[in-house]
This record gives structure tokens, sequence and C-alpha cells, in this order.
């Protein structure tokens, strides 16, 4: 079988290719790994998989071989695109702390598609990031869904996917500034909350002015966007569950150092788990987490996902890949830390029509590899994004 090398990231970018990637072993996370597959993609699309005894490229077709093939990672949660590699000013748009609710803020109007760090965990194999404003207030802003080979923040996927809160100390304003406390959190909350409720059931609409922040809390209540909950201590995930519950809000509990301690409760309310980075360093609200955490969410049948997160030092962000690599060493185990990464995580965000698993119809996002994934040693030697081949250099 005849081997075409990738093209470069400013050549590929030009159109979708026809191609056929050859893998000694696939995970299409759709069924069990296929030993000695084929992936067929046209125009953009995933056309055919299956073994390549039964699955021949066609004429013209361009042929990319590799060890291990997977579907194109996928980050749950992260800042990329908002927070740059200079953790300078000018490249730090996560948060605007003027004021501690700000739920008109879209991270489309922020996002900056030439941010190296894109291209760098796209290296390692990330084609697609849930990204946005981050912890740091009480309501930081809205979150998108977009490909890490995006020209243009108008080629998001979800231009608007979650509305970002934070619990806990992350949130507390300066001295003197609300939210000071917890409880001053809640009630600052549920009074935006009943707000929203109550201009929802008004029948009466001579009022035609537009208020953006008003309007992104009617979503939520209507159920039409979720509450992503930044939120670590047990006490405060239980208050976020309740406040979901209180107004039947959709939520997305994210981080849950301490979610060992409140299983019952998070699997009871039915509410999904975006999981703090393994690697996350622990002290304040975070001083109790665990690597074993993502086995145990596992274990009890949470539905969960990993993610790089925000990180408040150079260089800015972590990669899924290997925060994946670390839970399975910590008892999730391979394949489904390789979930986690990948078609579990297209549930949660609800993107599983496009990404997730190598299955006909779905975008063309895929990830090559010189060996075992999650083993540290490994090498990314090529990443194809909506049928486009844009890494050659092995990371």
């Amino acid at each position: 079988m005849k081997i075409i090398l990738l093209l470069t990231a400013a050549a590929a970018l030009a159109s979708a290719q026809n191609l056929a990637i050859h893998g000694e072993l696939v995970y299409t996370m759709a069924g069990a790994p296929l030993k000695d597959g084929v992936v067929l993609i046209r125009d953009g699309k995933i056309e055919r998989v299956g073994p390549a005894s039964q699955v021949k490229p066609p004429a013209g077709y361009q042929v990319l071989q590799a060890k291990v093939v997977t579907p194109g990672l996928i980050d749950a949660h992260a800042t990329l695109g908002l927070s740059g590699a200079l953790n300078q000013p000018q490249d730090q748009d996560q948060v605007e702390k003027s004021a501690p609710m700000q739920p008109e803020l879209r991270a489309i109007d922020a996002f900056d598609p030439q941010e190296r760090l894109i291209e760098w965990v796209r290296s390692f194999g990330v084609t697609t990031i849930h990204t946005g404003h981050g912890q740091g207030i009480l309501i930081s802003g809205q979150t998108m869904i977009i490909k890490t080979n995006a020209r243009t923040a108008d080629d998001a996927i979800v231009p608007v996917a979650m509305i970002a809160a934070t619990l806990g100390n992350d949130a507390r304003a300066d001295a003197g500034k609300s939210p000071g406390t917890r409880a001053k959190m809640i009630a600052m909350l549920r009074a935006e909350l009943i707000k929203a409720q109550e201009a929802t059931k008004k029948t009466d609409k001579k009022d035609t002015a537009r208020d953006l922040r008003a309007e992104a809390f009617q979503k939520l209540v209507k159920g039409e966007l979720p509450l992503l909950v930044t939120v670590h201590k047990a006490n405060d995930i239980l208050t976020a569950i309740r406040l979901g519950q209180e107004f039947g809000l959709k939520i997305v509990l994210d981080g849950v150092s301490e979610a060992p301690e409140v299983i019952p409760q998070i699997k009871a309310s039915g509410y999904p788990v975006i999981l703090h980075p393994t690697m996350q360093r622990s002290y304040g609200d975070t001083q109790n987490l665990s690597m074993e955490t993502a086995s145990k969410l596992s274990a009890a049948g949470i539905p969960f996902a990993l993610q790089s997160g925000f990180e408040d030092y150079v260089p800015k962000t972590r990669v899924v890949l290997w925060e994946a690599g670390i839970a399975a060493a910590n008892g999730l185990g391979a394949e489904k830390a390789l979930a986690s990464i990948t078609i579990d995580a297209a549930k949660l965000l609800g993107i599983a029509n496009r990404a997730g698993s190598l299955e006909p119809g779905k975008d063309g996002d895929i990830a090559l590899y010189d060996g075992d994934p999650l083993e540290y040693t490994t090498h990314c030697t090529g990443v194809v994004v909506g049928g486009v081949a844009v890494q050659a250099t092995a990371r």
C-alpha cells in the first residue's frame, strides 16, 4: 500500500481530500477495535470503515498509515482561544471581572483561531474543543464548540453551547464586593433565575427593548442552554444540584474534585460530569481531588468526560490525551479512558452525530499514532480534521 505524507497545515486548509487511513489497530469507538482496519473519507465525511480485507482504497485516494488510529480527540472543557500562550493581558480574555454575573458575554466574540495553543493541542490529536469563558466569577459567559482547524470563529459547529458559572472560592469577589460568601452566590443566582421565570410567563410583550443578560437567564430556565457549573467541594456540588432541581435547569457539573463523597447524589440527579484534569494541582477547593475519580464515576454509571480545564500558568493548557492516560493508569482502563475523550465527550456535548467515533456519515476527524496513544512515549504522527490532513510532524 502506497504511503502519502500528510500535507502541511497551510496547504491542507484549502479543501477536503479523499483519504484512506490504514491502521494496524483502529479504535472506532462504535464497537470492538479493528485489527488491520481502513477508514475511507470522502468530501470531509467518513464514507466507510472496516477490515483492510474488505475495504479497499478507491483509485485516487491518498493513503495514510499508522500503528494506531482513533477518532479525533475531544476536549470537553477548555479556555483555548480565549486564554493564550503568552500569559499576558493582551491574550487573556477568558474572564471579565468588572461584574460578578455576565451571561451575555459570548466566547465567539473573543475566540482567536490563530492562537498557537490550539495548534499545540491539535498536534496531539485533539480535533474538537468545547471552549469559552472560564472560572473566576459567578457567571463568566457563554461557551462554544469548534474544530481545531477553524479559520475564523464563525466556523464554530455550536456557536453557543453552555453558560459557564462557578461556585466556591473561585467565585468570591474582592473584599467589600458581592458575592463574598457562598450563600450570597446562590442568592444572587436565585434572584436572576426567578426574574427569568417570571419573564417567560408574561403574555404582554409590549416592551420590546432588548436585554441580553435577561435573555441569557431565560434560556437557562427554558432549558434551551445548560448551565456549566464549575464546582469542587462536596457541599457546593450538592448546592449546585439543589439549585438545578429547584429551577428545572439543565446542569453540567464541572470539576467536582470531591465527587467521590457525593456519588449517590450525583447519580440520582442525572447530571453529567466534566471531570477536572487528572493532574490538576490540589489546593484550596481542589485539595481533595484524586486521580481515581474517573474510575469511580465510571463504576457508578455517571456519564462523564475529561477536559484540559483552565490553567493559570504558562503554557496555559493541558492536553486531554495525557489526562486520559493518567486516568487509565488509575483504575479507569484504556478503552474507557479513550472513550472519555472521544465518544463519551461527544455525547455529553451533544455532538455525537458528528464526532467522537469512526462511523459512516460523521466528520472525517482522525488521529494517527505510532503506538498506544495513552503511552507517554507514543507520538501523534498525523491529524485529519474534516477530511483535511493538517499535520505531518510527529509529537
